[in-house]
């Protein structure tokens, strides 16, 4: 197969079949940046409705059975269908690139993860428009929604554990890629700080991911054939679902935390011209982060009775998990300190970003004893502290590698004057929205309350909260707004835009060939492109002589799995009503996950060869020469 036939230029119905079929990590990474941009606004518009209907007191802009499903859809759409899959595409549009790999371990598995991913999120989403949302909470703490009616809960137990073992699958293909397709010299502490984030919580995933299955399938068993595992009156237990949950849900922070703070890693030593100052004790703090995130779930459930005995256990491990991210901190600080900085927009980000995410950190702290969160547990003050940790680390992260990794994705550079505009309107109402809140929290006013009377002292709090929400909604327009004018433009930038970049992925030419690397490229230490530069050189030094490149075929399998996954889910669903196609659905969609598993076991696929002669004739393009 040529490479031409891979670089000509398709139709719209040929891009179409190219991105249902591809198995290449920097597609699926554009995949998963379009369904995770889409689920982000569409949690973003959820936002908006509940803050327009907590502006003023005693307000009836939606009814409160219909405000428990929004704040019910906003929490789960933010964290498993925008944050999750707009950091895995982070992850696939950079650290194959980053190591010096040619794709990741297991393309076919990368693609099926993303297809999982994303009919999860459809189906879970479909529940607006199939009599109801999902209503208890993105915890879906067990007793709600037990008691919950109608098929909401269905659709997010259903819709999660679809979405949930795409993710685990794109753990498990990060993990051995990392661990085995490094390039010639890429030794573990040669690693770029992004990679080594990718690792610890593609780590985090494989760990976490399990409880929150398990506990799934029980919620499952529980609605749809009567078994008793959180049903007290049969002598279930409603606060195993808790522990199950946050066993997951805690280190999920990490998986969501870890990548974001990777992003500042490479964009703080770039903008400041200098490495990243105690790039080991970064290392080691990012292990330490994710090892202690499985020890610190129980501090969600202070209130619930467990016991000084176990709450002191899990407020000391909660105050401890704060010195690896202080380490963090000051090196990041003293990475700028005497650097030559660049305010660009990512720059702009990170330095926004330090003094926020710290003080969603020292109110994390503040949780941490256990007589404290007595106070301030299921108050607003809780909605502050974890809007700060996410939005102040994980978003900033998200909007500063947006616009640092775009040239390498897309080849074109976003605009900085609207780069700016957007930050300044989405810093200003990011602070106005939730600093607030933690005010709020302490005056009383519970969280997941639909409205609040008048003469509490509530309403110039909840005022200011919305319109900061507002000052956001306008700063991701501009956003989106940027994205379409530079695409539409479509000015080309060429190797290494930002003129200092440090690592692999800057040495690469501007598109990416498919194949990534023509020859790997030799590693001589930490920031190898840097070093290169260093001498002199353009390009990396090969660690190989040009030869042929096995690649693997395009496949419509994984879209055709998950898709039979996604009809079978609506037959398990329905199937409880005694409806009569439900069964047949049911059967249906698991014959066409099957069958597809089966033909992909049985087909002998080789994929092709690229010829070491195509390469020479292609010598414009692959890294190196």
């Amino acid at each position: 197969m040529s490479t031409i036939a891979h670089t000509q230029k398709r139709g719209f119905a040929g891009t179409v079949w190219d991105y249902l079929t591809t198995v290449d990590h920097k597609k699926i990474a554009i995949l998963y940046f379009l369904a995770g941009g889409f689920f982000f606004l569409v949690g973003g518009i959820e936002a908006m409705m509940i803050r327009i209907q907590l502006a003023v007191p005693n307000n009836d802009f939606v009814s409160a059975g219909l405000f428990n499903e929004i704040i019910t859809m906003h929490g789960t759409t933010m964290i498993f269908l925008a944050a999750m899959p707009l950091l895995i595409g982070f992850m696939n549009a950079v650290m194959p690139l980053q190591i010096g790999a040619r794709d990741v371990a297991f393309p076919f598995v990368n693609a099926l993860g993303f297809w999982l991913f994303f009919f999860g999120g459809v189906f879970l989403n479909l529940s607006w428009f199939m009599g109801g949302a999902p209503d208890a909470g993105w915890t879906s703490y067990a007793s709600l929604s037990l008691a919950s009616e109608g098929h909401g809960i269905d659709f997010y137990v259903l819709g999660l554990q679809i979405s949930g073992f795409g993710t685990l699958m794109g753990g498990i293909n990060f993990l051995v890629t990392i661990i085995n397709m490094r390039a010639p010299g890429m030794t573990y502490m040669r690693m770029p700080l992004f990679t080594w984030t990718v690792f610890v919580a593609s780590a985090l995933i494989l760990f976490a991911f399990p409880p929150l299955t398990v506990g799934l399938f029980m919620m499952l068993f529980d609605r749809m054939f009567g078994s008793g595992f959180f049903d007290a009156a049969m002598g279930g237990n409603t606060v195993i679902w808790e522990h199950l949950f946050w066993i997951f849900g805690h280190p999920e922070v990490y998986i969501l935390i870890l990548p974001a703070f990777g992003i500042f890693s490479e964009v703080i030593p770039t903008f400041s011209r200098k490495r990243l100052f105690g790039y080991s004790s970064m290392v080691f703090a990012t292990v330490l982060i994710g090892f202690l995130g499985f020890m610190v779930w129980a501090h969600h459930m202070f209130t619930t009775g467990l016991g000084p005995v176990a709450n002191a256990i899990f407020a000391v491990a909660t105050m401890a998990i704060a010195v690896p991210t202080g380490i963090k901190i000051f090196n990041w600080i003293l990475t700028m300190w005497g650097g030559s900085i660049q305010f660009t927009v990512p720059m702009l980000w990170a330095i926004a970003f330090i003094p926020s995410f710290v003080m969603g950190g020292v109110t994390g702290v503040m949780q941490a004893a256990a007589p404290a969160d007595y106070q301030f547990h299921d108050s607003y003050f809780i909605v502050a502290h974890f809007h700060y940790v996410i939005v102040g680390g994980v978003v900033f992260g998200l909007l500063a590698g947006v616009h640092f990794y775009w040239p390498l994705m897309f080849g074109t550079m976003l605009s900085e004057k609207l780069g700016k505009v957007t930050f300044a309107f989405f810093l200003i109402g990011f602070h106005l929205t939730f600093f607030i809140q933690h005010f709020l929290g302490l005056m009383g006013m519970p969280r997941r309350v639909w409205t609040f009377l008048p003469g509490q002292g509530l309403e110039t709090g909840n005022l200011i909260s919305s319109i900061g929400a507002a000052f956001m909604f306008v700063g991701v327009i501009v956003l989106l707004i940027n994205v379409v004018v530079t695409q539409v433009k479509n000015v080309k930038v060429g190797i290494d835009p930002w003129k200092d970049g440090r690592t692999l992925e800057w040495a690469l030419p501007s598109p990416t060939p498919f194949y990534n690397f023509k020859q790997l490229p030799l590693v001589r230490g930490l920031d190898a492109f840097w070093i290169e530069k260093m001498e002199g050189k353009t390009e990396m030094t090969p660690a190989e002589p040009i030869g042929d490149i096995h690649m693997p075929n395009n496949s419509f399998t994984p879209f055709v799995i998950a898709l039979g996954l996604f009809i079978a889910a609506f037959g398990a669903m329905y199937h409880v009503d005694d409806k009569g196609w439900a069964l047949p659905v049911l059967i249906i969609g698991l014959a066409v996950a099957f069958a597809s598993m089966l033909y992909r076991s049985i087909k002998d696929d080789h994929g092709y060869h690229i010829h070491k002669e195509e390469l020479l004739d292609d010598a414009d393009k692959g890294g190196t020469r």
